[in-house]
């Protein structure tokens, strides 16, 4: 599993391993990879996005809150999202722009979490000849409790996938 160390932050490395559009198939599950998340990778997301509040960082802190002990900040889905994906995923391709999302935090990622990712392409369409991609990842915990972070859709493929 890979660890905060591991984490490759060279986006062009492996470049010409990323699938592309036309081998992106809509409902094809796609290739992941479970993460072990650290205290270390907190602390290192946390100081690069300014994020200091005591939740992240103090045990003795953490404990008294209604969560009892320390958790990740919701936004670290974004690191996760790499980290749980293999070098030739579509999504780590240069250029991509993430054209919107909006996303539940349902339980909240702690130290130590073995993270799983389920991920799929939802729908790809072309618009004023622009390629588009919908998405659904969805985080899972080493105890199957699910939806620690999940997409909040509103595409008609979303609400016609989640139905299925």
């Amino acid at each position: 599993m890979g660890q905060a160390g591991a984490f490759e932050t060279d986006f062009w490395k492996h470049a010409n391993l990323r699938k592309v559009w036309d081998d992106i198939v809509p409902g094809e599950p796609r290739k992941t990879i479970p993460y072990t998340l650290t205290r270390e990778a907190i602390a290192l997301y946390c100081r690069a996005v300014g994020e200091d509040h005591p939740i992240y960082f103090d045990e003795a802190y953490a404990r008294t809150t209604r969560y009892g002990g320390l958790i990740a900040p919701p936004s670290i889905h974004i690191l996760l999202m790499f980290a749980c994906t293999p070098a030739d995923d579509w999504m780590r391709s240069p250029g991509t722009v993430n054209a919107g999302q909006s996303w539940s935090y349902n339980i909240p990622a702690r130290p130590g979490d073995v993270i799983k990712l389920q991920a799929r392409a939802l729908d790809k369409f072309i618009k004023r000849e622009r390629l588009f991609v919908v998405h659904d990842n969805v985080f899972f915990n080493q105890h199957g409790e699910g939806d620690l972070f999940r997409p909040r859709l509103d595409h008609p493929a979303a609400s016609d996938a989640r139905r299925k």
